[in-house]
């Protein structure tokens, strides 16, 4: 999840806004790990993974374009107190859990192998210059992230193409029980589902105000071309990865973490020199999403204290403070204590993008307020499970459908929605007669 700046002049222009909002660094140290666990089932686990890491963002974007709202609006038929603690947990755990992972992925990639540093003090560091420029609005980061897209994805390509296109590689037998469940969970790390609730709006408003003469129904289907074409963009380069790190299953220990698979796989793809670009190219990546995540989250708890500008600096410090704590830990770490709170939020949000995806009246609030408290009561168990106590979900797996997937929400959410929209009473006839 990337929140570089945004300038709409095309839908290409538009596309690549979207490639890049989405494919932050973090997302790069995903697949390659996953394609080597997942051997010759790599294919199934891309599945899963494009699902949750592509489609449901994308459809995300197709909801804000139908909403024409922003990302209080995104669950305000369900309450608007719901709506308002719904975007407070989401800020929550952005500055908790993925903003403090780029400072960890920074230090992991661009530091720890060519300096003897210990990571306190690049979380330091990193997230003290996060702050000054936070403070200072600056121009710095929207211009790096304007460049730092396009040569990633140069960088990649050749990676890829270097692993893939030799015919080298040996995929060795898959070391995950549900290959495409598993793809799909991992999916959830990549934090894109909620990064399109929050920047959704983002573009909308960016659109508006750059294309004023377009009507929703332009706007809306502007936005659903430019968003599938930067999906395309994004499910080609994770297969890329998924299957490179499938074809080098052979040559690398499955102990290793992400990072250190991303970073093996690019120094024998490309050599010191390159893998020391590609690691200079992410540690730049990571600090414009870091940048991005604090004056997003200060921002909006600004707008709820009268644009207050102490409040914002305060936001923006402790949102800096937490990073600090919390990058200094291993990737893997970070990502292991994001289960539980990704077991929660993310079954919610992928409800409340298709709501919001589907027409309208097809989801009058009663509906809403249905299948979202239908969701949540069904992902207690995945909770559960995730925090250590398994005992609930491990009794429901032998009969509950999905529920050993870690999916049991599934079901009965696709059920309270066509129960409650068959019960809904038609609206009243008010034509004159």
């Amino acid at each position: 999840m990337a929140t570089p700046g945004i300038k709409i002049k095309s839908e290409w222009i538009l596309a690549l806004a979207l490639f890049s909002l989405f494919f932050g660094a973090g997302n790069l140290i995903l697949p390659p790990q996953l394609g080597m666990r997942s051997g010759v089932s790599w294919w199934q686990t891309g599945i899963g993974f494009s699902v949750s890491a592509v489609v449901i963002p994308m459809l995300g974007i197709l909801a804000h374009a139908r909403l024409q709202g922003d990302m209080f609006d995104f669950s305000r038929k369900v309450s608007a107190g719901f709506s308002l603690g719904y975007c407070y947990i989401v800020y929550a755990i952005s500055i908790a859990l993925p903003a403090p992972r780029t400072a960890s992925v920074t230090h992991e990639m661009g530091i720890a192998p060519f300096f003897d540093s210990p990571a306190l003090l690049t979380s330091l560091v990193y997230f003290s210059l996060v702050f000054l420029l936070v403070l200072n609005r600056s121009r710095i980061v929207p211009l790096i992230g304007k460049w730092l897209t396009p040569a990633i994805l140069i960088v990649l390509i050749i990676l890829i193409g270097s692993i893939t296109l030799t015919g080298e590689g040996i995929i060795a037998p898959t070391l995950l029980d549900n290959p495409f469940s598993e793809g799909l969970l991992e999916g959830y790390q990549t934090f894109d589902a909620i990064g399109a609730v929050v920047v959704g709006g983002v573009i909308l408003i960016s659109l508006k105000r750059e294309m004023p003469d377009l009507d929703a129904t332009q706007r809306f289907r502007y936005i659903s071309r430019a968003g599938w074409l930067a999906g395309l963009g994004l499910l080609v380069l994770y297969a890329g990865l998924i299957l490179s790190g499938a074809l080098m299953g052979d040559a690398l220990n499955d102990g290793l973490s992400r990072t250190e698979v991303l970073r093996q796989m690019s120094a024998r793809a490309l050599g010191y020199n390159g893998n020391l670009f590609l690691s200079l190219l992410i540690a730049l990546a990571c600090f414009t999403t870091a940048v991005g995540i604090v004056t997003g989250t200060a921002d909006f708890v600004q707008s709820r204290f009268g644009n207050s500008k102490f409040v914002y600096r305060v936001t923006a410090l402790v949102c800096c403070v937490l990073g600090v704590l919390m990058g200094q830990f291993p990737v893997d770490y970070i990502i292991a204590v994001a289960l539980p709170a990704l077991m929660f939020i993310y079954p919610l949000t992928i409800v409340l993008i298709l709501l919001n995806a589907l027409p309208p009246d097809w989801t009058t609030p009663r509906v809403f307020r249905a299948v979202v408290f239908t969701t949540l009561f069904f992902t207690i168990p995945d909770f559960l499970g995730s925090i250590g106590w398994p005992q609930l979900s491990q009794e429901l797996e032998s009969w509950w459908p999905l529920q050993s997937y870690q999916l049991g929400w599934v079901l009965p959410a696709v059920a309270a929605f066509f129960l409650f929209r068959a019960t809904e009473k038609p609206p009243l006839n008010t034509t004159a007669v």
